[in-house]
């Protein structure tokens, strides 16, 4: 029996600012590229020479988006505790990652120095 896709997540478009936004996409498993992330929204965008990703989950309640975290503390190599956001910043390979939650919301930036996505994510926390 073959093996169904799983369903796009719900249209978040929302909830991302639309100054410098190129694409969006529903990502239905493995957000980021991420095992251990289920679906979600990413939405590509530039500025000026600059490009970075913005990327929302809906978990199904706030231990869910977590126990995400903890995920992410673990496969972000440098990995720094950010206290005013309830999240983590470190580089993901080559490219750095500034992930955190809100409620049941998991919510990041992806291709920004953490002091660039830190005003950004502020941003973004305040649109969820």
């Amino acid at each position: 029996m073959p093996v169904e896709a799983p369903e796009p997540p719900p249209d978040q478009s929302q909830h991302f600012p639309s100054a410098g936004l190129v694409k969006m996409e529903r990502i239905p498993d493995h957000l980021l590229g991420k095992k251990f992330m289920p679906g979600g929204n990413l939405a590509t965008y530039k500025r000026g020479k600059l490009e970075y990703q913005q990327f929302l989950g809906r978990m199904p309640d706030a231990d869910h988006a977590a126990f995400l975290l903890l995920d992410w503390n673990k496969e972000l190599k440098g990995s720094k505790y950010l206290a005013h956001m309830g999240g983590y910043a470190g580089m993901d390979g080559d490219r750095p990652v500034y992930v955190f939650t809100k409620g049941a919301w998991i919510a990041g930036i992806a291709g920004l120095t953490q002091d660039q996505a830190d005003i950004v994510a502020r941003q973004f926390a305040a649109r969820l």
